[in-house]
């Protein structure tokens, strides 16, 4: 499990950089919140006028946004099988879900289902070579001399403009097309090693597992590697997918 309020303070301030371009792509009067976190895109689009239906895989997570969005419907469920019939949602919204979940293709033809026709689709995903945030980590702990081996990436076949396109139109959506987002994330290097490591998952939960003494030398490494970063912050790039259902 991830301990939601060390993601919301790291990993979620991180993604809502993509949150207003996201929802000017998935207008919509009632929204899917897919892949929902601590409820960076519900509370925008609560913010916005929107019926939201939020849904994620982690209780805790779940449990942490129901508490601050009490005005959404908060729900446990995951691609790419969610509890809704078909066309229920205007719009459907995902940062940086799509890339972690294990069939791509089969969620896509989820989410096409559970939106009307002439919905609206918007996606996020990270540009994997460009994620200096959070690549620093995994440099610092091949630096440090400790054995890691990050968790298989399914997404990474589907991961370019093209291939996301034409994973979209065999899912039944017109319309695709792919936008990039790049920003440089500012946040004390300090802060962000500690919400990081805290937060853990499947990346970086190997951090937390070592002896102390291994720790600080993967702190030791991570605090060299983002020296560069700390005035200007971290370059970061995102992909952002847009589609629509087929209004006929």
């Amino acid at each position: 499990m991830t301990n939601a309020e060390a993601y919301d303070r790291g990993f979620a301030q991180l993604s809502s950089h993509t949150v207003g371009p996201l929802l000017d792509r998935a207008h919509a009067a009632r929204l899917l919140d897919v892949g929902c976190g601590t409820g960076v895109v519900t509370a925008a689009a609560l913010a916005l006028g929107a019926e939201v239906i939020a849904v994620d895989a982690d209780p805790h997570m779940i449990e942490l946004a129901a508490r601050r969005h009490p005005y959404a419907t908060i729900r446990q469920a995951a691609l790419p099988e969610l509890p809704f019939e078909d066309g229920s949602f205007d719009g459907v919204a995902g940062n940086f879900v799509i890339n972690h979940v294990s069939d791509p293709g089969d969620s896509l033809k989820e989410l096409h289902r559970v939106l009307r026709p002439g919905g609206t689709l918007a996606l996020t995903w990270w540009k994997a070579d460009e994620m200096t945030a959070t690549n620093v980590f995994a440099d610092a702990i091949t630096a440090a001399g400790v054995p890691y081996e990050p968790p298989p990436r399914p997404f990474t076949a589907s991961d370019t403009p093209d291939r996301f396109t034409a994973l979209l139109a065999e899912a039944g959506f017109v319309g695709a097309a792919v936008e990039t987002v790049r920003w440089c994330h500012q946040v004390d290097p300090g802060a962000w090693w500690t919400d990081i490591v805290q937060a853990g998952g499947q990346r970086f939960a190997v951090i937390g597992r070592q002896p102390p003494e291994v720790v600080e030398r993967i702190r030791a490494h991570y605090i060299r590697l983002t020296a560069p970063y700390e005035r200007d912050g971290f370059p970061v790039c995102a992909y952002l997918a847009h589609a629509t259902r087929c209004p006929g």
